[in-house]
């Protein structure tokens, strides 16, 4: 029961993820008073950094739990993953050419998966103090770096982009919209979270406390920091957020928390709502009875199946109900939880997730055939 309501309690937060990355896509950002809208406010740059969080997890899970696999067995996992990363970035570069107006997160998404793949022989201890030295260091090593570099020339990644190797690894890595080397700190604060034992109810109350602490202690101290460094209305720009990366032409940005500027204020800021809302949700659902955390899992079923119904999302967005529809975001909302909801009452997979997890199959029956067959007898 405590492993089914730990992995409910995820479904519930990948699920929150989802939603949250839909209304940023379909709501206002700016509402008539002239500010920022609150679903902007709450879901901007969160809810991408809770999806990296969560990334780590499954990496974390998908490579031996609380126990890193050693030896053949971490090699094995470690061939899935990269057959799970392959899948992820086909169908963002495919997603990348398609007219969906959105900055498609997938190719980053996979390619922090492979680079995930150093860390995974580390325990939660070490991977929680490497996640706080990473938000701390790269993005100032980042900021240093950038000026060097291509421009960015892409708004997502696609196919025909892979006529410019260069700047598209340039773009993933460091200077497109969602940039995997900084925001790899993400990914190792949820790799920790996965090597910890996540039916400990202190650990939930930890992350939940610990982790809203440390959102809004860090964007207390960059607000009383940058107040007196840059005027106001440089501040409300900085507000809506950048493009991925902040400007480099001046040091003090970096003191900045603003949305996708993969500040390390930003990715203490993010990192701690996501820590906040994975340890609440655990909390939640680990209080529920069996019959309620039943119909939690139905109605968070969108949870089980991101990667489809993220892309699914896309292509409403591009061709059925684009963002100045009327009702974009209920009819969104409305589609992807019947969906999961369907999906998850009969206990399937979504097809997107069948394909990315088939790797990682077919290598475990291989090796457990290969277990199986008795050792070649030896004649003198």
């Amino acid at each position: 029961m405590a492993t089914r309501a730990r992995l409910v309690g995820l479904d519930v937060a990948r699920a929150l993820a989802l939603l949250g990355m839909v209304a940023t896509h379909l709501l206002l950002e700016i509402g008539p008073d002239g500010e920022q809208t609150w679903p902007h406010d709450l879901a901007g740059g969160r809810a991408s950094a809770l999806f990296a969080v969560l990334a780590g997890v499954t990496l974390a899970f998908l490579t031996g739990g609380r126990t890193p696999l050693r030896g053949r067995d971490r090699w094995l996992a470690s061939l899935g993953v990269v057959g799970r990363a392959v899948v992820i970035g086909l169908v963002g570069l495919w997603l990348g050419g398609y007219e969906t107006g959105l900055a498609i997160i997938l190719t980053y998404y996979a390619v922090l998966f492979v680079l995930g793949l150093a860390f995974v022989g580390l325990r939660a201890r070490a991977l929680a103090l490497l996640a706080a030295g990473w938000a701390l260091v790269v993005p100032v090593l980042s900021h240093l770096l950038r000026p060097e570099l291509p421009e960015r020339g892409f708004s997502s990644p696609a196919f025909d982009q892979l006529a410019e190797p260069v700047r598209l690894l340039s773009e993933l890595l460091f200077t497109g919209y969602y940039p995997a080397v900084p925001w790899l700190a993400c990914l190792l604060a949820g790799m920790a979270i996965g090597r910890s034992d996540l039916t400990r109810r202190s650990l939930q109350v930890a992350w939940l406390v610990g982790g809203a602490a440390l959102a809004l202690g860090t964007a207390a101290l960059s607000g009383l920091l940058v107040s007196s460094r840059f005027p106001e209305r440089e501040l409300d720009e900085a507000a809506l957020g950048y493009p991925g990366t902040t400007p480099t032409d001046r040091w003090d940005r970096l003191l900045l928390d603003a949305p996708h500027s993969a500040t390390p204020f930003d990715l203490a800021v993010t990192i701690g709502s996501a820590l906040a809302v994975i340890g609440g949700c655990l909390l939640v659902v680990g209080l529920l009875p069996p019959f309620a955390e039943r119909a939690v899992a139905i109605v968070f079923g969108a949870g089980t199946m991101t990667l489809t119904l993220y892309t699914l999302h896309a292509l409403l967005r591009a061709d059925v109900w684009p963002s100045d529809s009327p009702d974009a975001f209920r009819n969104h909302v409305l589609t992807l939880a019947l969906v999961g909801a369907f999906f998850a009452g009969f206990r399937w997979r979504g097809p997107l997730e069948l394909v990315a997890g088939l790797p990682t199959r077919l290598l475990r029956r291989r090796e457990a055939r290969n277990r199986q067959e008795p050792a070649p007898v030896r004649r003198p």
